[in-house]
């Protein structure tokens, strides 16, 4: 069985080590951070180890890299003389935003196979959207491994480098703003009278069945609207106020905006 390390087990670290427990056992999984009551607490939680960085930098199959970008290069630092006296087999996975695979390759100081892994935090509940890309020292074997051990995060999809920061414009950023939809529903609904729990639960779970039906049915986001809208109704008449209200516009500079941030962390 294979031995799965991560550095730095904040929010996503730690949600894609509760699901890689699920496929290789909790004895399989060391973690470390800079933080050790954070470690400690996840590992009295989850039962797996705890172990220090130099550790699972020598001796676990899959080294998952969970720290910011700025930290990257501090943390090679530290690791890049363990990681050259290995002897055995090892893949690195780093999820840091914006850092491309040459710059982790170069910082590392070896040549390895490298996982670069765009994560959301839906993965923490099973539901995630792992994006990744990969190095041409990856063999399919490692791909499998690695997508078996993930398989529990949720869905897994392949693309080129060059396209992993816009998508993970959209996955990756997309769940804050549509906490913000889901946050401007509820706060309407209280308005009108509803019981603001009750209110946030209506919105969490329209929005649940909304991405449910989208995936499953193969319809377009357009096709769908148009048919939850009647001429004269309710609905018609809430998304024209939004299209009045440069909603697509709005969604768009977000985005913009989060591509230009992730493109300025890369540097």
């Amino acid at each position: 069985m294979k031995t799965i390390g991560f550095i730095g087990c904040g929010n996503m670290g730690g949600a894609l080590a509760k699901a890689a427990l699920k496929s290789v056992g909790a004895e399989n999984i060391f973690v470390y951070d800079i933080d050790t009551k954070k470690s400690k607490a996840f590992a009295d939680e989850t039962d797996v180890n705890v172990a220090d960085a130099e550790y699972i930098v020598l001796n676990c199959d899959y080294i998952f890299l969970g720290v910011k970008p700025q930290m990257l290069k501090s943390l090679f630092e530290k690791i890049s003389p363990v990681l050259e006296e290995r002897t055995t087999d090892f893949t690195l996975v780093s999820m840091a935003a914006g850092v491309s695979i040459s710059s982790i390759q170069q910082m590392a100081q070896v040549d390895c196979p490298i996982i670069r892994i765009m994560p959301n935090m839906p993965a923490s509940v099973g539901e995630g959207m792992i994006l990744y890309t990969v190095n041409d020292f990856v063999s399919k074997e490692d791909i499998d491994e690695f997508s078996d051990a993930m398989k529990f995060a949720g869905l897994l999809d392949k693309i080129d480098e060059d396209k992993i920061d816009a998508a993970s414009c959209v996955s990756g950023c997309g769940p804050a703003f549509v906490y913000m939809f889901a946050e401007s529903m509820a706060k309407a609904g209280a308005q009108f009278g509803l019981d603001s729990k009750k209110a946030t639960e209506y919105a969490a779970q329209t929005l649940l069945g909304a991405a449910k039906l989208m995936l499953e049915s193969n319809k377009t986001p357009e096709t769908l609207r148009k048919e939850v809208c009647s001429p004269n109704g309710s609905t018609i008449e809430g998304v024209i106020s939004l299209q009045n209200s440069d909603f697509d516009k709005n969604v768009n500079a977000a985005l913009n905006a989060s591509f230009k941030r992730t493109k300025e962390l890369g540097k």
